[in-house]
């Protein structure tokens, strides 16, 4: 998967999964058409069984588009909400700084 654009975002940062959406019709041994909704009306609707994640049912871990708020472009806008911890490494000629953000 390297070098991939997932909405817009290139790299871990981006989104793997948002869903949850329903299967429409098995097309092959590792092929799923997905019922999508208007406004992913540009992504294919046919997806390769790895690019599939099972759904467990728990409603706190579904992510609506409409949260994301998914452009044309499929891109969307991160906001921070929060800064979790700071670390600086040190490395023999420099410190590298890091910051995890919810």
């Amino acid at each position: 998967m390297k070098g991939v654009m997932r909405f817009g975002k290139k790299g871990k940062i981006s989104p793997r999964y948002i869903g949850p959406y329903c299967i429409a019709k098995r097309i092959d041994n590792v092929a799923y058409e997905l019922k999508l909704p208007q406004e992913l009306a540009a992504v294919h609707l046919v997806f390769h069984i790895s690019m599939l994640k099972k759904c467990m049912g728990d409603p706190s871990l579904i992510i609506p588009t409409e949260d994301i708020e998914v452009k044309d472009s499929l891109s969307y806008e991160e906001i921070p909400v929060q800064i979790l911890d700071r670390q600086v490494h040190k490395l023999r000629t420099k410190e590298v700084a890091s910051v995890k953000i919810l």
